[in-house]
């Protein structure tokens, strides 16, 4: 049985994007009134089109670098926005800064003016290229801040910093994640990080394509478990950063090959250079989330997978518009 938490209206940036929608859904469940706020810019509308219908949902199209206008009251805000995948950025880099800095500026003096705990949606890049292994929330990282990944890892860290300003100035009760690779339905086809790439590559018998020697390591989250731990690290009172994500690690060789295995696949792999700055190592640490959130994945790789690889299937056979 799902864990119950307080019910009242809530706001999601980015509730239309990948991980917003399933916490939007998930608050919806909750019996939560949801305020989603979106762009559009990676996200998409038909993300929450099952939520369109029910009375306690309501969708806002607007870039939240310029200030939003919120009546009510808030319960809390879960700040989500931003582009998340090395395409998109690469594609969008003023962008990502902007909402990193000026979006986030606007989403916590909304939570200044409602009165609410805000929790923030950082992300594991602000470890960059580790030197630590696993990754722990007292390791400050090595990140490149004019490589072409910056623009990401630099919005979150400069974000991350904004929070705990907002906090220590105006005893906002801010919350912190720093969210590692999450997987499942919703992704875009697009959007250039390893789940989509290899499961519409095997899915169409083509070669899967890994960068690298394919030694390079990575763990991954199904998304239910993701929203899992946001729920309850808006509804604590921890207020440093904390890491979501599954511990158990693999090289991406070993993904590629479980994800064609899956697929009953004929693919092969085809590797090719590795990008600039992209990681070699990428595990968290979870111990703070156990202990401070009882929280930890439930979702095993291969039912997490086989639910995505069914989302991608069904993706690939539907018709070009």
């Amino acid at each position: 049985m799902k864990k119950q938490y307080p019910k009242g209206r809530y706001l999601v940036s980015g509730g239309a994007g990948f991980i917003g929608s399933h916490l939007c859904e998930r608050l919806i469940e909750n019996e939560c009134e949801v305020i989603a706020v979106d762009n559009f810019i990676t996200g998409r509308p038909e993300n929450v089109k099952q939520l369109l219908g029910n009375s306690r949902f309501s969708l806002i199209e607007q870039d939240i670098i310029h200030s939003l206008k919120i009546s009510g009251n808030l319960t809390g805000i879960f700040h989500m926005a931003s582009p998340a995948s090395p395409v998109d950025y690469a594609k969008l880099p003023i962008e990502t800064l902007h909402v990193g800095a000026i979006g986030s500026d606007n989403i916590l003096k909304l939570a200044l003016e409602k009165k609410c705990p805000i929790l923030v949606a950082s992300t594991s890049e602000v470890y960059g290229d580790p030197l630590q292994h696993p990754q722990e929330e007292s390791y400050w990282g090595n990140v490149n801040p004019i490589g072409p990944r910056g623009c990401y890892d630099e919005s979150k860290r400069y974000m991350e910093a904004l929070t705990m300003a907002y906090h220590r100035v105006y005893g906002l009760p801010t919350r912190i994640v720093r969210i590692f690779n999450t997987y499942g339905p919703r992704m875009r086809v697009d959007d250039g990080r390893v789940v989509p790439n290899f499961c519409m590559q095997a899915l169409a018998h083509e070669p899967v394509t890994v960068y690298g020697d394919g030694s390079q390591t990575r763990s991954f989250c199904y998304v239910a478990d993701l929203v899992e731990g946001l729920m309850r690290a808006l509804h604590s009172d921890y207020t440093r950063p904390i890491n979501l994500g599954n511990p158990i690690e693999m090289t991406i060789s070993q993904f590629a090959q479980k994800i064609i295995n899956l697929c009953h696949s004929r693919s092969t792999l085809e590797y090719r250079p590795l990008p600039q700055d992209d990681p070699k190592t990428r595990r968290p640490d979870i111990s703070l989330a156990k202990k401070v959130l009882d929280w930890q994945p439930q979702v095993d790789l291969e039912s997490g997978l086989q639910r995505t690889v069914e989302f991608f299937k069904e993706k690939s056979q539907r018709p070009v518009s």
